[in-house]
């Protein structure tokens, strides 16, 4: 594989002369040409342009790197700086703008961008291309790839197309950068590492060379040109000092609190918080103060009478982990949203679930965000195995409150935790609810639903045990549960995919 080829500039905005320079010499620096870097000195054939953008893009994503480059102004043999009189901002293609004529022809759209610098020793342009991220990138409908300096059919070359279509599989959000051209105390500003290196456990360095290593190991930072850092999307959503000192798109990812007055958005909201920290740094703050919210519910146990909090905490701990984790990072303008009402608490996350909602019990989870997930599992902010529901329905059932219910749609995700009923104040879609769900965890235990065990769930007396029958008879005919043995109909049973 190529030596890896420097990340993209500050996110959504223009890169620093200092920083192109930097990043010039860097690239000039290597042997020879590498697939994916370019040197031009003032070649502007719009079609050779447009080819070697596709070609590039694809070879990047082929070889995991971030961005490509072409540079024009640079001896491809010497790679001296020559100076260049190559203007992308005044070149035409008939009457048509260059830069708009290219937009056109490359297909998926690619993010590329001019840019010229005045570079000590001559004027250079610098074109930025990004690795493909959902399909090889075509020029007038041929995608090209990438060998030595030739630029073939990528068709022609079925291995080259197989790896890239491997690489496009495990493309992350989380590697991209979200601000870039940082030095050591820049980093350290930002980031919360004091509390990355608490709740993994690990001893701080004395040396900011040592918790600059650390913070790069868990890919929470990355190298940039001219001995500086980047700080990745992955590094800011769970360490940022402020997420309002990133890119808007991401600030707008912070964990949004609204407690209302009453049972719906038309209440008088009483409390509203807008997260400002990474998530790893304000989670315990976060689950914290929406606990010392809650209401608490006086229950009668079999010799005192106790308090509780109106919501099981480990339900509230856990779904918001879910939330923060499972969410669509790409869908913008959006992050997780948790209200609270006086009856039930909802907790929405932008993009809709990767598993089915009725199956997101038994299942093991599915993440768009696997390095988000891998790490806040290893911090101890969620379960390690499986995605913690079991458990969230488990202090349900121990609390007695409604089932969990789990919806999706338009673009998001959400559930709502209820507070206390009795059985006979849940309608019928709840009582069925909550035996499909009772019957899950049942079989998650290697077990088998019983009348019995359905009355103990509902808080039903011996003698009203007619009551947990007629749910059971209504959820095998809405076909949530089924016989565990068709010839022993009484001996339980288990959830329909069982």
């Amino acid at each position: 594989m190529n030596e890896p080829i420097p990340g993209n500039p500050a996110s959504h905005g223009f890169a620093k002369p200092s920083r192109d320079i930097a990043l010039i010499d860097e690239l000039r620096s290597a042997d020879a040409e590498s697939t994916c870097i370019e040197f031009k000195q003032n070649n502007a054939d719009p079609k050779l342009i447009g080819v070697l953008s596709s070609a590039l893009s694809n070879a990047a994503r082929i070889n995991e790197q971030a961005i490509a480059y072409i540079l024009w102004g640079i001896d491809d043999a010497s790679h001296a700086v020559t100076g260049t009189t190559f203007n992308p901002d005044v070149q035409k293609v008939g009457n048509e703008d260059f830069q708009f004529w290219l937009t056109k022809k490359l297909k998926p759209g690619l993010a590329f961008s001019f840019r010229t610098v005045g570079h000590p020793n001559g004027r250079i342009v610098i074109l930025e291309i990004p690795a493909a991220t959902s399909a090889p990138v075509e020029f007038s409908g041929t995608a090209y790839c990438r060998i030595g300096s030739a630029t073939p059919k990528l068709s022609d070359h079925p291995e080259l197309f197989q790896k890239l279509i491997n690489n496009l599989r495990p493309y992350r959000w989380e590697k991209e950068n979200a601000k870039s051209y940082l030095d050591a105390d820049e980093v350290l500003k930002l980031l919360d590492y004091p509390k990355y290196f608490n709740l993994t456990d690990q001893n701080l360095p004395d040396q900011k060379t040592g918790i600059l290593e650390r913070l790069e190991a868990d890919q929470l930072i990355a190298k940039d040109v001219g001995g500086r850092w980047n700080i990745t999307n992955l590094g800011a959503i769970l360490f940022a000092t402020d997420l309002g000192k990133f890119d808007s798109s991401l600030a707008r990812k912070s964990v949004r609190f609204v407690a209302y007055g009453g049972k719906n958005k038309s209440a008088t909201v009483t409390h509203r918080r807008d997260g400002i920290k990474g998530y790893a740094s304000g989670f315990e703050g976060l689950v914290g103060f929406i606990n010392g919210l809650l209401p608490v519910n006086e229950h009668i146990g079999a010799a005192l009478r106790e308090s509780r909090p109106l919501f099981p905490e480990i339900a509230i701990r856990e779904l918001i982990a879910n939330a923060l984790i499972h969410q669509d990072m790409t869908i913008q303008g959006a992050g997780p949203q948790v209200e609270l009402f006086e009856d039930r608490i909802e907790i929405t996350n932008p993009g809709e679930p990767l598993i089915r909602p009725d199956r997101m019990i038994d299942l093991p989870p599915r993440s768009r965000n696997e390095m988000l997930a891998s790490l806040m599992r290893r911090m101890g902010f969620c379960e390690e195995q499986g995605s913690g529901l079991d458990k969230v329905v488990a202090s349900i059932e121990v609390f007695q409150l409604p089932p969990l219910k789990i919806q999706a749609g338009g673009g998001s995700t959400q559930v709502i935790l209820y507070g206390p009923r009795s059985f006979a104040e849940m309608n019928h879609s709840e009582r069925v609810l909550a035996c499909y769900q009772h019957a899950i965890l049942k079989w998650l235990s290697g077990e088998k639903m019983k009348n019995a065990t359905l009355c103990q769930r509902f808080g039903i007396e011996k003698k009203n045990a007619a009551q947990a029958s007629q749910v059971i008879k209504a959820a095998l005919a809405e076909g949530r549960i089924k016989v565990a043995d068709p010839d022993h109909p009484r001996g339980g049973y288990l959830p329909f995919w069982g």
